[in-house]
């Protein structure tokens, strides 16, 4: 079941020379979906929609890219592949129909390759290619080109990249899938260095006071749950979501972040918005996590996959 849920797709698309890649989220017929910024150096599709100032409740998909503002193309190729399938929303008696797709997306080296940047045909592959199985975590599509623990510079960096995480509460499912390009260093729960810059006196308790950070980063993910919520709600657990991020990444939300994440409710379970958002914000944090432990070198920048004891 993909990210805990029998009814929801997700599909991958990873440049074969490039690092960079797109994941697309195809929930339910149906479904509901909210967003919430968290960083000040935001890259997104129908955020205004998505927020609690839009109309529109449903979601008909979310596609999380590397490539800065090029990869937002890869919403056009998710939309060309709904309207396909005749997924949207009507327009009047014409026939047509308008999917509603969200996007995020992160920057990546696929910026200075314009051949490698994801486009609307790598989002209609990633659609072309989503199934109801895990995604794989890592280095792979939204993660391809992360990197993580920047704050001494991204020449002491590690591999970043995305993860999935899955929390129950008797019939109530919440998952998430977290790509992780921070600035900030990833930490343990006890906020003990998992992986730290690797420059010399980098890691100290203000590590980024004088900093002078890439622009390379950001945080971007999407929560699903089966819960049966409001717009409002949704959007409060997108938003008490990113607590996951602040536990997992230090420091996070900074100035050089665009973190966003979405929500999206397929509405098959009563379930109070507290407890959502509670198994949400562990499902945050864990994914943040598990994408950059699952990383492997490439480039210059070590992955912890490749350092990890057995």
């Amino acid at each position: 079941m993909a990210l805990g849920l029998d009814d929801l797709r997700v599909g991958l698309w990873t440049h074969p020379d490039v690092p960079t890649g797109c994941t697309v989220i195809l929930p339910p017929d149906g479904s509901l979906g909210a967003i919430a910024v968290g960083g000040s150096s935001p890259g997104t599709r129908e955020a205004i929609t998505l927020s609690g100032r839009g109309k529109v409740e449903v979601c008909h998909g979310i596609v999380l890219s590397g490539g800065s503002a090029y990869g937002l193309a890869t919403a056009d190729g998710v939309v060309s592949y709904l309207e396909e399938q005749g997924v949207g929303y009507p327009v009047g008696d014409s026939g047509a129909i308008v999917p509603i797709v969200g996007a995020a997306i992160l920057l990546d080296a696929s910026v200075a390759v314009r051949r490698g940047r994801p486009d609307a045909e790598a989002g209609y592959a990633a659609c072309r290619a989503a199934t109801t199985g895990e995604p794989a975590e890592g280095a792979f599509g939204a993660g391809a080109g992360c990197s993580v623990a920047k704050i001494g510079g991204l020449e002491h960096a590690w591999r970043g990249g995305q993860g999935i995480a899955v929390r129950r509460y008797g019939e109530l499912v919440v998952g998430a899938l977290v790509a992780n390009n921070a600035l900030g260093e990833v930490v343990a729960a006890d906020g003990t260095p998992v992986l730290a810059s690797r420059a010399p006196g980098a890691t100290t308790r203000y590590p980024f006071a004088d900093l002078q950070a890439p622009d390379a980063n950001t945080v971007i993910g999407c929560i699903v749950t089966n819960a049966r919520l409001t717009k409002h709600a949704a959007e409060r657990v997108a938003e008490l979501g990113h607590t996951g991020v602040a536990r997992a990444v230090r420091p996070a939300h900074t100035l050089y972040d665009g973190d966003a994440l979405f929500c999206l409710a397929t509405g098959r379970v009563d379930a109070s918005s507290d407890v959502v958002a509670h198994l949400a914000i562990e499902a945050v944090e864990e994914a943040t996590r598990r994408g950059p432990l699952h990383a492997t070198s490439l480039d210059g920048l070590p992955g912890h996959a490749d350092h990890a004891a057995p």
